[in-house]
């Protein structure tokens, strides 16, 4: 066994949330078909990660070029050999910069999926009226925004929010309504509401967690197995026994207003 070798670090992802492959197929049909008289000829993409449905967008769309700006540079270098290895590496640029203040865009397709955190500084919920209206400031006229925020579906109980993350709160997210009237008050109409499944809210969480799951399993004295074991069952603890079917998560198709 060699004591230097690192868990593996989400290799089992393909999207960085519960994005199943249909609905990706579907808002790229979407987003290549209506927006702007033609094509779009440029994405910007908010704590992209690794950029994949960015890239996609990018695959359809000949000749359209993308940014996306994150602050984790392992996710940056797995999006760059993605677009290296797709042939797209001239068209698409991810720089290792805050998104808060941006001045990248204004672009015709503007993703922030689960990244709403990353164009403010202000403290949930407030955080999400400031990203609408950056997000709003940064996408042309008659582009798209595509915006993937959580929301609760529920209240959750006490005992639910004690097993999410440190000062779990009932007031750190919108209903789905609630989310829809803060986008529309930004200045947004929403041209598509759709909400993560439960099926692509498991696949995301088990695909999260299972080349560490593997690692722990063929590596359980490494010295880096007991603070890997105790992230990866807090985080499972978190999901099962806290957010699962308590908090949602929406992606919603906007088109700012002239």
């Amino acid at each position: 066994m060699d004591d230097t070798t690192a868990p593996p670090r989400l290799t089992r992802l393909t999207f960085h949330g519960p994005l199943s492959e249909d609905r990706a197929a579907r808002m790229i049909r979407r987003l290549t078909a209506h927006v702007t008289p033609t094509a779009p000829t440029s994405v910007l993409d908010i704590g992209c990660g690794w950029g994949e449905l960015m890239l996609r967008i990018l695959e359809v769309t000949p000749g359209a070029t993308g940014v996306g700006i994150d602050l984790n540079e392992d996710d940056l270098a797995r999006g760059r050999a993605n677009a290296e290895e797709r042939g797209l590496a001239d068209r698409v640029r991810f720089a290792q910069e805050s998104a808060v203040g941006t001045a990248r865009g204004p672009a015709d397709v503007v993703l922030c999926l689960s990244a709403g955190h990353a164009l403010s500084d202000a403290q949930p919920p407030g955080h999400i009226t400031a990203a609408l209206h950056a997000l709003r400031r940064l996408v042309t006229p008659g582009g798209r925004v595509v915006l993937g925020e959580g929301f609760w579906q529920r209240t959750p109980t006490p005992g639910e929010l004690s097993a999410m993350w440190p000062d779990a709160s009932p007031s750190e997210f919108h209903d789905l309504a609630g989310l829809v009237d803060i986008a529309v008050a930004a200045g947004f109409r929403p041209l598509w509401i759709e909400t993560a499944n439960g099926d692509e809210w498991e696949d995301f969480e088990s695909a999260y967690q299972s080349d560490v799951e593997e690692w722990l399993a063929a590596h359980p004295d490494h010295p880096l197995a007991k603070e890997t074991r105790d992230r990866v069952d807090r985080h499972r603890g978190m999901w099962l026994r806290g957010y699962r079917d308590v908090m949602g998560l929406a992606y919603l198709t906007l088109v700012p207003v002239n």
